[in-house]
């Protein structure tokens, strides 16, 4: 290499001002078609689930029933929470969590044949105390 004496740096073939970049195009893909059979079981499963919450909630709306139900949790008997629930009769199952501020009622669909799989939950939250 040859060194120009006023300058420190070697001489050679000129450098990019830019680096040079590779253009990636994005690549067309083919998606499977879409299928709406498992959804639309969804959405019949969750339309139950509305009714028994509206259900629950037409139930919870009853003072003596929701007095008992809060008087049950104030003392901690979640045996006679659940069974005053199912006193409703509710045709889908129902977990209930309580603390003293509010009260979580979940609805969640059962398996059957044509749904082998818990497909959908509506979870109730309601405050009822500060």
């Amino acid at each position: 290499m040859y060194f120009n004496p006023y300058h420190y740096y070697p001489f050679g073939p000129p450098t990019p001002a830019y680096p040079t970049y590779t253009v990636n195009y994005p690549v067309s893909r083919t998606y499977p078609s879409v299928d709406t059979k498992i959804f639309e079981g969804s959405i019949k499963s969750f339309r139950l689930l509305m009714e028994q919450g509206s259900i629950l909630l037409d139930r919870l709306g009853n003072v003596s029933f929701a007095r008992k139900i809060m008087s049950a949790a104030q003392q901690g008997k979640n045996a006679e929470v659940d069974q005053l629930i199912k006193t409703i009769g509710l045709k889908v199952p129902v977990v209930t969590h309580f603390t003293p501020t509010g009260v979580n009622f979940t609805l969640t669909t059962q398996v059957t044949q044509q749904q082998p799989i818990h497909c959908c939950t509506l979870t109730v939250a309601m405050q009822w105390g500060h």
